[in-house]
């Protein structure tokens, strides 16, 4: 049996695990935290925009189970904020259990607390990861979903130092990047000014420590929307965004707070003087990250050069998925490259030939655009998410951006790929 080992276990792993399993193959995931789904303990924003469609195919494509946890857990459907329409936005506090319960009833393998600390080559192949505490796991295929962010040293050269984020390298330990262990250059993103990185764009705060009336709207409506004082209004900070479909006008003029469980903050950080000044704030408090009043966690410092099926150049065993696989922004799109990379580790590994979606579907357009797009220094600067920014405006100018979830099955069903994640390859 093919033995695919995944190198965290944040959403793009836990899509690639279960893909990778369905093909037929011994699936071990290796998270170095307590918790899977990563930044998806702290986001949970679906559907809203070109998501939709991302979601659509991929449940037709027959990676539809993460899907039905988040929708499930969805505290509010068909929410309206600037920019956005028909998102769905789940409780924050009730996935992980969901998705580490659902992976486990598939028999796949977790180990928790497992800090990688470097690899086994032999020529141009992995054989095996050492985890920190000695042992070594071997495998066949490899896939690495350990995200861009961090470690420590890079939130405090790139950014406002350690936030103390939901990833929790201080406890926890550093990620590191397998393949830059494996040889191969990781790519770096890029800020307007050229700089490395970007902060990530929204933070969680307290849902008891704002006022009555804000909990409440929030409860009936799933968004608030609080406006700055004009002193405090800074165009300038959008610039610092990772979640580039954010990065509207709006979203400086305004405090906008999205009920996920916690109440996400949709700015990168805020001052917490200036926040408790807002109508409302007066006793707010941040959840994640709790140096929110200063800064974030900083990303796409990790991109692994690959191809359009999400093999890693240079290492014959290797894909990617996530954050790793490009300058993506989002839950749906790591379970987009997740699903693709999970099920092509079972087809690598058989000698296969390797599944590309094609790009008149909204996956298979956004993996091989963003790969053409990071070749060149703009495109280093911009990030790509079905949600908004240049893809979203990309996907209503070719056709992709579709919401008749029957016209989508209907197009994955031409294109001969309905469910062609379920099929056992071995």
């Amino acid at each position: 049996m093919t033995k695919v080992i995944i190198v965290g276990g944040g959403w793009a792993g836990c899509a690639a695990a279960l893909t990778a399993k369905k093909a037929g193959a011994e699936v071990t995931v290796i998270e170095r935290t307590d918790m899977l789904i990563g930044l998806g303990n702290v986001g949970g924003i679906m559907r809203n925009n070109g998501r939709y469609t991302a979601a659509e195919e991929n449940i037709h494509l027959g990676a539809g189970e993460l899907f039905e946890i988040t929708d499930n857990a969805s505290k509010h459907k068909n929410v309206e904020f600037p920019g956005h329409k028909h998102a769905s936005l789940y409780d924050v506090t009730k996935v992980e259990p969901e998705v580490r319960k659902l992976l486990r009833e598939r028999g796949i393998n977790i180990m928790l607390e497992s800090r990688v600390n470097d690899i086994i080559m032999e020529d141009k192949k992995i054989k095996g990861i050492v985890i920190a505490d000695g042992n070594i796991i071997e495998g066949d295929i490899f896939i690495e979903t350990t995200g861009s962010t961090g470690p420590m040293g890079n939130c405090t050269r790139y950014g406002n130092g350690c936030a103390m984020c939901i990833l929790r390298c201080p406890s926890f330990g550093p990620r590191i990047s397998i393949s830059m262990r494996a040889g191969v250059e990781d790519i770096l993103g890029q800020r307007g000014d050229g700089s490395y990185g970007a902060f990530s764009g929204s933070c969680e705060l307290s849902k008891d420590s704002l006022s009555k009336e804000i909990r409440e709207k929030l409860d009936r409506e799933g968004v608030a929307i609080l406006p700055v004082p004009q002193e405090d209004i800074n165009l300038e900070k959008l610039d610092l965004k990772v979640c580039q479909q954010y990065s509207l006008k709006e979203f400086s003029e305004n405090i906008i707070l999205l009920d996920t469980g916690h109440i996400k903050l949709m700015t990168p950080f805020y001052p917490l003087e200036k926040l408790r000044k807002i109508e409302g704030l007066e006793r707010a408090r941040y959840e994640d990250p709790y140096s929110g009043g200063k800064g974030n966690s900083v990303r796409y410092l990790s991109i692994a050069p690959r191809n359009n099926a999400l093999k890693v150049d240079g290492v014959d065993n290797l894909l990617c998925a996530g954050e790793k696989s490009g300058l993506f922004v989002g839950h749906t799109e790591a379970i987009s490259t997740g699903s693709l990379a999970g099920h092509n580790s079972v087809r690598l590994s058989l000698g296969m030939p390797l599944l590309e979606l094609p790009r008149n579907t909204a996956i298979g357009d956004i993996i091989a655009y963003a790969n053409e797009e990071i070749k060149n220094k703009e495109g280093l600067k911009k990030r790509y998410t079905f949600a908004g920014s240049i893809f979203f405006d990309r996907m209503k100018m070719i056709g992709t951006y579709i919401i008749d979830t029957e016209e989508i099955k209907r197009k994955i069903q031409r294109l001969d790929l309905l469910n062609i994640y379920n099929e056992r390859l071995v």
